[in-house]
């Protein structure tokens, strides 16, 4: 039975590319010269430090636009508050990766109420959608894109 998967993945080399690409910028630009700004990543959390929370502020800018070079997603960051840290201010960003249980049972909802002959099911951080026909497939894939998500998808592992 031809199927195909939602998913919600962030490429991790492509993010350590882009967080290492914000990092050059910062120590090349006039603007960040003699300062404390940085950014850092571990795992999935940046954790971008600056003077004040306008040039934090810059820095997130850099990285929106060197994470959108680099094809990612900007919905996937979940920026916390910013917080101070001694002299300055710091700022976690969190990397969303995962389709959790609320956002699934939405996407099996909407799959559900738009009558298309297909079945989708929860699999871990992801949902399987099959169904007899691979327009019908299709057509959910469009369905879906059309659609507003607080995180960007992936449609991934088509078969046929």
């Amino acid at each position: 039975m031809p199927s195909f998967d939602v998913v919600s993945e962030v490429e991790l080399p492509e993010l350590r590319n882009a967080v290492d690409q914000t990092r050059r910028e910062i120590d090349n630009r006039f603007d960040f010269k003699g300062t404390s700004a940085s950014v850092e990543l571990s795992d999935t959390t940046i954790l971008v430090k600056g003077d004040a929370e306008f040039q934090v502020e810059q820095i997130l800018d850099i990285l929106r636009m060197k994470l959108a070079k680099r094809g990612i997603d900007v919905e996937c960051m979940d920026p916390q508050e910013v917080t101070k840290a001694g002299t300055g201010v710091k700022q976690e960003i969190l990397i969303r990766q995962g389709i959790d249980a609320d956002l699934a049972k939405r996407i099996q909802r909407l799959i559900k109420d738009s009558k298309i002959k297909v079945q989708a099911s929860l699999q871990g951080d992801q949902v399987r959608v099959t169904g007899k026909k691979r327009d019908d497939l299709q057509a959910v894939i469009s369905l879906l894109r059309q659609q507003s998500f607080d995180r960007p998808l992936q449609y991934s592992n088509f078969r046929d």
